[in-house]
């Protein structure tokens, strides 16, 4: 039996520069490759463009100390809101999970920026593990990309 929904958040300083962060996901996510080489392998446009809802983006990626591929569909972009969220239409994750959405926002508090990730989903299976190595992913990932900006 599926679970309810369920979603996790994680939220990290980000001293390099909230919309340095947004705008390397936004306009220039294959840079990823060299600024997280120990994460992201790969990042290509399938359909449309990096910064339209809508657009397919596949992705190569390393997760649980495997090489893996999906395919995200950009759900929604909030310029304002400095929020990006993608939904996975395929790849691994989608055997244990559905409706697994990947979201990051940036917000400034008292000058500092901060990146939020969530995490939504639902498990097929009540049993299944929830997609915590998944958040972790994304922590490691933010904490290379800000190690990459300041060199």
């Amino acid at each position: 039996m599926a679970s309810p929904p369920c979603k996790m958040t994680a939220q990290l300083a980000f001293k390099a520069g909230g919309d340095v962060f947004h705008r390397i996901f936004t306009i220039n996510p294959q840079h990823l490759v060299r600024a997280a080489p120990t994460k992201i392998l790969g990042c290509n446009i399938r359909h449309g463009s990096f910064q339209t809802v809508g657009s397919v983006i596949e992705w190569i990626y390393y997760l649980d100390g495997k090489q893996r591929t999906c395919l995200q569909l950009i759900e929604s972009v909030d310029e304002e809101k400095r929020r990006v969220a993608f939904k996975f239409i395929t790849g691994d994750l989608l055997q244990r999970y559905k409706n697994f959405v990947l979201a990051f926002q940036v917000e400034t508090r008292a000058e500092k920026d901060y990146i939020i990730w969530t995490v939504d989903y639902e498990l097929l299976d009540a049993a299944l593990p929830h997609p915590i190595s998944v958040l972790k992913f994304v922590i490691e990932l933010t904490v290379e990309i800000e190690a990459h900006i300041f060199g």
